[in-house]
């Protein structure tokens, strides 16, 4: 099922549209009921492999083939339009109800429908660190060929840390994130700190476990800095909140694929001029990343 960056752009997936409307306000109503104790169930490896086949037939070009895979496991496809670009995008969700909050918390994918899939962006605790399901609805709109994985879930949600996705290689959002790393598509994983557990910083950059993405690193860096930021460099110096245990960067680095870890403290978080400037950073790099 493999194909290169580049390769054939996800066809329309027909039925099921919703009316255009504003992205990131969907998103943030879909996270709006996130809670502590909202309820998580680890999905089965039948159930992973179930979904990760259905995005990669949308990733395909082949809307009929992915909707009728996530039929089996009671999500949806259908076509949103964003109405701040005018950009369509895939929304994979589940079919429980409209919001698509269910106790399983298995997340959304939203793929760019205007061309070939070329990058990622990864929100693995919405809410939890807060807005950045906000930050990555607009780095997704930043830049053409963009996937964003979204977790369904507070990451205490689940049981033994069961919900933490970023941390656990068992969950939907683990499953996506390596099918798109096996496709050699580069990714952003937006994380969140408290000001008070690295005070003086703003955010931290890290490659994670790999090497493949230190010039991206490099890159996303010298724009956070351009904007005020103190950043620390994990990828060339010892940071705390370094990724390094993060679970999609170990898939990552073993498949010598590009990946990093972005962390912003809350005052960033909390400020949308400087949210909003955050995510103009990470779109210079994520539109060097969508050209061919």
């Amino acid at each position: 099922m493999s194909v290169r960056p580049g390769g054939t752009p996800p066809s329309d997936p027909g039925p099921s549209p919703s009316p255009a409307g504003d992205l990131e306000h969907r998103i943030s109503r879909f996270t709006a009921g996130f809670a502590e104790d909202g309820g998580y169930r680890t999905p089965t490896e039948q159930e992973r492999r179930a979904f990760v086949a259905a995005v990669a037939h949308l990733l395909e070009g082949d809307p009929e083939a992915a909707r009728a895979g996530l039929t089996e496991i009671d999500f949806t496809l259908r076509t949103v339009t964003d109405a701040a670009n005018g950009r369509r995008y895939a929304e994979v969700a589940d079919s429980a109800s409209e919001s698509g909050h269910t106790t399983r918390g298995w997340g959304r994918v939203y793929v760019d429908l205007d061309g070939p899939a070329r990058w990622s962006v990864q929100v693995p605790h919405p809410v939890a660190d807060a807005r950045t399901e906000q930050l990555g609805a607009r780095v997704l709109r930043g830049a053409p060929g963009g996937v964003l994985v979204l977790a369904g879930a507070h990451r205490d949600a689940g049981e033994d840390g069961a919900a933490d996705v970023a941390h656990r290689d068992d969950s939907v959002f683990h499953a996506v994130v390596d099918e798109l790393t096996r496709r050699n598509l580069p990714g952003v994983q937006l994380h969140g700190f408290a000001d008070e557990s690295f005070r003086g910083r703003d955010a931290v950059v890290s490659t994670g476990r790999g090497d493949s993405a230190v010039a991206d690193a490099e890159r996303l860096t010298a724009a956070l800095r351009r904007d005020g930021l103190d950043v620390c460099t994990a990828y060339s110096a010892r940071c705390k909140l370094s990724g390094r245990e993060n679970e999609q960067g170990r898939a990552a680095a073993d498949r010598r694929s590009r990946f990093l870890h972005l962390e912003l403290n809350k005052t960033v978080r909390g400020d949308d001029a400087k949210l909003h400037r955050a995510a103009a950073s990470i779109t210079t790099l994520t539109e060097r990343w969508s050209r061919p």
